[in-house]
């Protein structure tokens, strides 16, 4: 499919993505729906701009289930019948799959792939037509494996086996230095301070002061390895939402020089995963002060 290439502008944006089959009439019906929607090369999918845009793309795709042929449908629930994913994660309703798993991003990113998928917030659960049955048994594999990974005792029996081991104290000592919230940075190559940048080590943050402290080399080699006699400590805090939003993307991958250096001028990708996670974040600190509020 190919269509108008989402610009910087568009990209600061909140935003949600669709995929679905290529059909010239659907694409039409979605572009007068959605006249601000961009094709997105990279995701293989169209991005829609704003706020309310998940409920907005929920709406339209029931419109279409309205639209599809019997046939399409047919052949979905006749491909099930022959050859059905048996699964605890998938259940069969009146019209199509419903698919539940524990919190996985890769899993996500396979469902957000498969035409027509959408995300039932309410009931917490991914809801496939009949018709998309065939990209979904395609990527079912990979689905149950991330499902299965996740599960709470899954994880359990990992964190279990890591106890005692060289591996769990250095998950620790990340930790650990990770909580003192610094970045070594170059006194040649200074990153922005207030402006959300990449790094090496913690993803997405925003430098909030430059010391001047030495780095002590020999105290740092395990978790800052690049780092030389003439770095320095830089405090960081997590960047807001708000100011991820607003963050232009940069054109470029970080070149070996940026990667080297530690820091970089965010993509759009790591913006993308990075809002993500502040959602994330705001929402629990939405519920929590609520829980709190009906304490009291």
């Amino acid at each position: 499919m190919t269509g108008e290439r989402t610009s910087d502008r568009d990209e600061v944006q909140p935003k949600e993505t669709i995929a679905f089959a290529f059909d010239r009439m659907a694409v039409a019906r979605f572009r007068e729906t959605f006249p601000n929607a961009r094709w997105s090369d990279s995701l293989q999918a169209w991005t829609v701009p704003g706020k309310t845009a998940r409920h907005r793309i929920t709406r339209w795709l029931a419109s279409e289930d309205a639209r599809r042929s019997p046939f399409e449908e047919d052949k979905g629930r006749d491909a099930y019948e022959f050859e059905p994913i048996l699964s605890p994660y998938l259940q069969v309703h009146d019209h199509g799959f419903r698919v539940r798993t524990p919190y996985s991003r890769t899993i996500v990113d396979e469902l957000r792939q498969i035409p027509f998928a959408r995300w039932n917030g309410d009931e917490k659960v991914w809801e496939i037509p009949f018709s998309s049955y065939d990209d979904l048994r395609h990527r079912w594999k990979v689905i149950e494996e991330a499902a299965k990974r996740n599960e709470p005792e899954e994880r359990r029996k990992r964190a279990e086996a890591r106890k005692g081991t060289d591996e769990e104290a250095r998950a620790r000592r990340r930790a650990n230095e990770r909580r003192k919230r610094r970045l070594p940075v170059s006194s040649d190559d200074m990153p922005p301070v207030g402006r959300p940048i990449a790094t090496t080590a913690y993803g997405i943050v925003v430098i909030n002061e430059v010391t001047g402290e030495i780095v002590d080399l020999g105290e740092v080699a395990e978790h800052h390895p690049d780092a030389g006699d003439e770095h320095v400590w830089a405090g960081w805090r997590p960047a807001t939402l708000d100011e991820l939003v607003h963050t232009w993307p940069a054109r470029n991958l970080p070149g070996a020089y940026e990667k080297i250096r530690g820091w970089w001028p965010p993509t759009l990708d790591e913006l993308r995963e990075a809002r993500r996670k502040a959602k994330s974040r705001d929402r629990r600190k939405h519920k929590g002060d609520e829980a709190e509020r009906s304490d009291l």
